[in-house]
């Protein structure tokens, strides 16, 4: 098993249950469970049957598993069919396979990975005030503020393969 450059990566086995903080350089196999931070100049790849409960700064991101957070990935986010994915993304490149489940906000482009992740709990107070942040810093929208709304049911995000 290697990852996209040829080398082993480390991995947190289908076993572990892990919460903290993780950073590393090179690359990472989460086959378990993981709660907290993640943080990465390399490749962080979520396994099928993963569940990953995190924030997560990484240079390149593959998804097979469940994942629950915001994700700011300066190259590619991949998800695969497998991938179950709720939370917010911005990437310079995005790809996402047929069958993949994403509930979220996307962000795609190089000005996406300019700045990083929003925390997982976001306040339930929504502000009104103006930002003279300009269109290039939208505010976050707050739907749930709204009791007349409902949840947003998961998209199935169905892609052609076109490899």
């Amino acid at each position: 098993m290697s990852d996209m450059n040829g080398e082993s990566p480390t991995v947190i086995g289908a076993d572990a249950n892990f919460k903290g903080e993780l950073s590393f350089d090179k690359s990472v196999r989460i086959e378990g469970k993981f709660e907290g931070q993640i943080s990465s100049k390399g490749t962080l790849h979520i396994a099928e049957g993963a569940t990953v409960t995190a924030n997560v700064e990484a240079t390149n991101v593959k998804i097979e598993g469940n994942c629950k957070g915001n994700f700011s990935v300066s190259e590619k986010l991949h998800m695969m069919s497998t991938a179950k994915v709720e939370g917010d993304l911005r990437t310079s490149r995005l790809e996402i396979a047929d069958g993949a489940i994403f509930v979220g906000n996307v962000v795609v482009g190089q000005s996406a990975s300019q700045s990083g992740p929003r925390p997982i709990s976001s306040s339930s107070s929504s502000s009104s005030s103006s930002s003279s942040d300009g269109p290039t810093n939208p505010q976050p929208v707050n739907r749930m503020s709204d009791s007349s709304l409902q949840r947003p049911r998961p998209t199935e995000v169905r892609m052609g393969s076109n490899q």
